[in-house]
């Protein structure tokens, strides 16, 4: 795209602080607060830090630096430590850390990464690297811009995981700890519920081949609580199969990016054809995904229909089950499902294995209760991270028209306001 600004080499818009970086032996490292830096993010927590502040880090070496599945530069902030593996800049006079960052991750860097084994980018090829150059001003704009976009997104995700973390204790103090049921034998009201709901408890605890359990509970399989249907990979040596696909089919590497357990699409999509070859075809909103392999424990809940590969076990509520409970069982109970799958190259649970898990089952009405309470917050999440989505779209759509000067400001600011006004 061409541009009413100049080009300059990265070398003369930035500070080059490379030298001030400590690799250290993961056998060394002591554990702490401060975010420990490799190429491409957070790697670990250590007790110490060496910079402080906001920088631009830039990957030197890893596949990603051909790929470009993920940004090769992003913005660190507030006190951390960074490895040999990673770049540190900081913008000069001239520039901004936030336009710098967008910058580089918009160039194309083929002909600056070296190494046919591992890729990497040394130093003096970063430095020739070439970039727009707009007045500092109007690098400052488009950063307050870049910086609003992610601080809204970093906040919807932090909400997002305390919404979670609510649904998971109260999971967890009804059907883990039965707090419920031991308030009202020692006689006190179960704290933070009305009436209604304390009723649906009883008093007593008997006991069960699972240890003690609320008295009128049963011990039963998660077979009873979902229908549990597994996936197919169609040919892809038929393009019948996949090309103009219409229909989302997941595989785990979809769920391993996702920053809710929340699944709104796929990288693939499969035909007509392609579906008629996957026997479960396309499952409904709600249902719950589990990778079953190659990691077993990825968890989402569709927000979308879509068909799965043969990576996961796919869990439709069934019997008074909502998404959000197995959701929450499943993660509360990963060891017991770790714990049933087999295989000796890797971990896997089949569904044969899975199904006879057992579970304390509770009355449908209080698996109605609970859903009254969880299911709206697992709704909130869903919503927040398609916000978060909507948002990263219109920036990575605008970002090269601003860093081009194709675009300016005002422009942007209705467009995004009018987005996060939805």
């Amino acid at each position: 795209m061409r541009s009413e600004f100049p080009t300059r080499p990265l070398a003369e818009m930035v500070v080059n602080l490379n030298r001030q970086r400590v690799p250290i032996k993961s056998s060394l490292r002591k554990a702490g607060p401060y975010p420990y830096y490799g190429a491409q993010g957070i790697v670990d927590y250590v007790d110490s830090y060496i910079f402080d502040g906001e920088f631009v880090l830039v990957a030197e070496d890893g596949e990603n630096l051909r790929s470009r599945n993920e940004p090769v530069a992003q913005i660190a902030t507030g006190k951390f430590w960074v490895n040999n593996h990673a770049h540190i800049i900081r913008a000069n006079e001239i520039s901004n850390n936030w336009f710098l960052e967008a910058a580089i991750n918009q160039s194309p860097l083929a002909s600056f990464v070296s190494g046919s084994t591992i890729p990497k980018l040394n130093k003096s090829n970063l430095e020739k690297i070439p970039l727009y150059c707009p007045p500092k001003p109007i690098q400052d704009q488009v950063g307050d811009f870049l910086r609003t976009i992610a601080d809204k997104i970093a906040n919807n995700r932090a909400l997002a995981t305390d919404l979670e973390a609510m649904a998971r204790a109260i999971f967890k103090s009804w059907f883990v700890d039965f707090d419920p049921v031991k308030a009202k034998m020692e006689g006190r009201a179960p704290a933070g519920m009305d009436a209604d709901t304390a009723a649906l408890f009883p008093d007593e605890l008997v006991e069960s081949e699972l240890g003690l359990i609320p008295k009128g509970w049963e011990v039963a399989a998660i077979a009873d609580l979902c229908e549990i249907v597994g996936g197919a990979t169609p040919s892809t040596k038929n393009s019948e199969y996949w090309d103009e696909g219409q229909h989302f089919w997941a595989t785990p590497k979809d769920l391993s990016a996702l920053s809710a357990p929340v699944l709104w699409g796929t990288s693939r999509q499969i035909t007509d054809e392609g579906l008629a070859k996957i026997s479960s075809g396309l499952l409904p909103e709600g249902t719950v995904l589990l990778s079953s392999r190659a990691p077993i424990g990825y968890l989402a809940i569709t927000q979308v229909q879509t068909a799965i590969n043969q990576g996961f076990i796919a869990m439709k509520p069934i019997n008074g089950a909502s998404s959000a409970f197995l959701m929450l069982w499943a993660k509360t109970f990963m060891d017991l499902i770790v714990g049933n799958a087999n295989g000796s190259t890797f971990q896997e649970i089949s569904k044969k294995s899975f199904r006879p898990i057992q579970l304390v089952r509770p009355p449908v009405n209080v698996l109605g209760a609970f859903s009254s309470l969880a299911s709206p917050l697992f709704d909130t999440i869903a919503n927040l991270d398609a916000e978060s989505i909507r948002l990263a779209d219109l920036r990575d759509t605008l970002l090269p028209r601003l860093i081009s000067g194709k675009l300016r400001l005002p422009e942007t600011e209705t467009v995004t306001g009018q987005e996060m006004a939805e």
